[in-house]
């Protein structure tokens, strides 16, 4: 019973981690990792993608909280 509570309290941790406040951050970050993935598959240029999807989803992310504090005044 131990081992099963410490194991759950494990994975909470690191799905808090990992996804965190904003559950659309995270998956835009495994969507450009897996398209960043596909693009070198290919033997395409690859190191492009994840930077500019981290870019895009950030101005996203900042301009949706701040609009909602915004609001919340």
């Amino acid at each position: 019973m131990i081992v099963l509570r410490g194991l759950r309290a494990f994975v909470v941790f690191w799905v808090d981690f990992i996804i965190g406040d904003d559950w659309t951050v995270a998956a835009t970050v495994v969507a450009a990792l897996a398209g960043t993935w596909g693009l070198h598959h290919v033997h395409a240029a690859a190191w492009w993608l994840l930077p500019l999807a981290v870019v895009i989803i950030t101005t996203i992310s900042v301009r949706r909280t701040v609009r909602r504090d915004a609001r919340q005044r």
